[in-house]
């Protein structure tokens, strides 16, 4: 395999990255306008057009963008871009717009049609990632993670565009907020929380760095997410016992995951001295594991309770803990590592092959990425107690806070990009 295979330069993550960024500034630009606009529940029309800004638009659409620089970098596997390829980007961002315009005006009928557009965008990656597995030098379990993540975005795809014909001729019969929420936990833990785990056991050991975990015993947590995902989806549908115990069995596959990380990062290298000593980028993925941490306590809260007054507001510090605070988040920080990377090798593609001169750990700037942490920092509890309370002030601060830290993420990657190509200052050009 060439080294030239395995070095990502193709223009499509770019394209992915900044419409993530569009989408999601859209969502909390929303927010800002109108803070009264969630209301009391999630699922009406225009709310459930919000949250899909942030979960196919920013977290699918940087998922994918990434794994065209993650699986020749972390994964070993080949995966050049072809026309295909920008073809399936086109077909996400327009299945995207078109699903959250129908979502917004209340056409689910139309909306499920918009969403066999994105559908065939994953499934196509999914495929050749399926076919990429062959050649890859990653280690089966690492794999099997990548590819039960695909899996489960195409079966949480295809249950949210049956869910959508269900709304308008109820040939399924399923209960609609019951069916509204499998989905959603199909689709968090089945297709980012599945990816973050199994590209986890690669990329903090490049980021850090320290040695690759290996062994079977890592495809532990695979299985027991898998399995617990399963049995959460059945039980949420038929509001039985089922879903605490799904729940119970997903905490004890991240407890496998965190026992096999805590081991492989007490093997560490030494630290590249490029690096700047502050990485806030990384700090930015420990608080969102945090906010995980809180979401799953959360999470089973809500299994094990029936009834209560107050589960309304618990269920929005839940969605914003696990959807905002960790699966958005972490999507920031590994993007603030993953990205100099791929400014790299976009510049050294740029030269006919020739290695910048600015090595891919002395790109990340510890002045934008420390701007973008406090922003989320701040924006994730304001808006999770905002939208728990009602408090509308609250909701538009926190939109508005976050906001900020989008766009911020938004010039830092057209920063990198531009910067990775740029020459070193020559001694006569600082000397003047």
């Amino acid at each position: 395999m060439n080294r030239v295979a395995l070095s990502p330069s193709s223009a499509l993550p770019l394209v992915y990255f900044v419409g993530a960024h569009v989408g999601l500034a859209a969502a909390l630009l929303i927010l800002v306008i109108d803070p009264a606009l969630p209301g009391a529940h999630v699922l009406h029309p225009r709310m459930a057009a919000v949250v899909h800004l942030v979960t196919i638009a920013w977290i699918s659409g940087s998922i994918l963008g990434a794994f065209y620089v993650v699986a020749p970098l972390a994964l070993g596997m080949p995966l050049p871009v072809a026309r295909g390829d920008w073809m399936a980007c086109g077909a996400f961002f327009i299945g995207t717009a078109g699903m959250v315009l129908h979502f917004w005006n209340g056409r689910y009928d139309v909306m499920a049609g918009a969403g066999c557009l994105v559908l065939s965008a994953v499934v196509w990656l999914a495929i050749r990632a399926a076919r990429g597995a062959r050649r890859s030098t990653a280690p089966w379990p690492v794999l099997l993670h990548v590819l039960l993540a695909f899996a489960n975005m195409i079966a949480a795809a295809l249950f949210g565009i049956a869910l959508g014909i269900d709304r308008v001729s109820g040939v399924f019969g399923w209960p609609p907020v019951a069916a509204a929420f499998a989905h959603a936990h199909l689709a968090a833990i089945g297709w980012p929380l599945m990816m973050v785990v199994g590209l986890a056991y690669r990329l903090v050991p490049m980021f850090l760095p320290a040695r690759m975990p290996t062994g079977a015993a890592l495809a532990l947590s695979a299985v027991l997410i898998e399995v617990g995902l399963v049995v959460l989806v059945v039980g949420v549908l038929r509001d039985s016992l089922a879903a605490p115990a799904g729940a119970l069995v997903i905490a004890a596959g991240l407890a496998c995951f965190v026992r096999q990380m805590r081991g492989a990062v007490k093997q560490r290298l030494p630290r590249p001295p490029a690096l700047p000593r502050r990485d806030w980028s990384t700090w930015q993925t420990h608080v969102a594991l945090l906010w995980l941490f809180i979401a799953a306590i959360l999470g089973i809260v809500l299994t094990l309770t029936a009834g209560h007054g107050w589960r309304p507001r618990v269920m929005w510090l839940y969605g914003v803990a696990g959807v905002v605070g960790f699966v958005a988040q972490i999507v920031v920080g590994i993007q603030g590592r993953l990205v100099p990377m791929y400014a790299y090798y976009r510049a050294m593609a740029s030269r006919h092959g020739v290695p910048p001169e600015r090595a891919a750990n002395a790109l990340p700037s510890a002045a934008f990425a420390k701007s973008i942490f406090m922003a989320w920092s701040v924006g994730v509890p304001v808006l999770a107690l905002g939208l728990a309370s009602g408090h509308t002030p609250s909701i538009a601060i926190a939109a508005g806070v976050l906001l900020s830290g989008v766009s911020l993420g938004l010039a830092y990657l057209l920063w990198l990009v531009r910067e990775a190509g740029r020459p070193l200052p020559s001694a006569s050009a600082l000397a003047t």
